[in-house]
């Protein structure tokens, strides 16, 4: 059997899982989406992502016609109709086909749809052996402009460094935001280790707020480490003793070279693999 989407209330095989070219989601970015995560069949803090999704709706005044209660539910349905059990899970939100003009009122209705599929954000070597990473020459959107909080389909900001990543020759890149402070990376939250301590950006410097990200917060201080939510310099991430890159699909990533200078030793730290392995236990659990 192949790959079944949920596409506004009803399970369709993938080639007929289509949306109108008039819609705004495909003509302007205008929808929200989740990235969620199963593992061994059960997925990974559903009601915090589904609460996500919804407040990243609110924040651009789109309403999602079915309830919270009902988009949990779907993803548990489109998981199993496809007998996953290791997957990926996206989960978007469109405004909906409408005219040619920005104007939303005049989108009919929104379009939800669901895929579960495999993902590989990076090859398995790189767990082990850590990721170089570049600092991007494109900024970190302002908040006041299209806050990072929204997640939004409007990802020409990632995108934009995600090229430069890849020109660079490697997979990632740092964004800084207005301020010159370290906001995030194209997919990822980033976090630093210095002297024991754990460190990552606030949420007032201009990210999304991952759920993996809280999830490794809370293990970290779980286990007696200190975390820091404060502004991070490029200066700060040369002189860590420590780098890794947290995300639904990535997870945990060490970081062992920033912009061609090593981070610590060059390898992946001690702390790092610590949280690494205790949320591996924790998903897989």
């Amino acid at each position: 059997m192949g790959l079944k989407v949920w596409l506004n209330g009803d399970l369709v095989d993938r080639e007929d899982a289509k949306i109108s070219v008039f819609d705004h989601g495909v003509l302007y970015g205008d929808g929200v989406f989740e990235g969620i995560r199963s593992y061994g069949g059960k997925v990974f803090r559903l009601q915090a992502h589904v609460r996500r999704l919804y407040d990243s709706a609110l924040g651009i005044r789109l309403t999602i016609p079915i309830s919270q209660e009902e988009i949990a539910k779907a993803i548990t349905d489109t998981l199993q109709a496809n007998s996953l059990r290791d997957s990926y899970i996206r989960v978007v939100v469109t405004r909906g086909a409408g005219t040619l003009g920005l104007d939303p009122n005049r989108c009919l209705e929104p379009n939800v749809f669901i895929i579960t599929d495999k993902i590989s954000l990076y090859p398995d070597e790189l767990y082990e052996n850590g990721l170089d990473i570049i600092t991007a020459a494109t900024m970190r959107n302002h908040p006041n402009a299209l806050n990072p909080r929204l997640k939004s389909l409007n990802y020409l900001n990632n995108i934009l460094a995600k090229i430069e990543a890849i020109d660079a020759g490697t997979l990632e890149a740092v964004m800084l935001n207005h301020l010159g402070y370290v906001a995030e990376c194209t997919g990822d939250n980033l976090f630093i280790v210095r002297d024991g301590a754990v460190f990552t950006p606030p949420i007032a410097a201009g990210i999304l707020e991952g759920i993996t990200r809280n999830e490794i917060i809370g293990i970290a201080r779980e286990q007696g480490l200190e975390v820091r939510e404060e502004n991070i310099t490029r200066q700060d991430l040369y002189v860590a003793d420590e780098c890794f890159l947290t995300g639904t699909a990535a997870e945990v990533v060490p970081v062992v070279r920033i912009d061609k200078r090593p981070i610590g030793t060059g390898r992946p730290g001690p702390v790092t693999k610590q949280l690494a392995e205790a949320f591996r236990r924790l998903t897989r659990g």
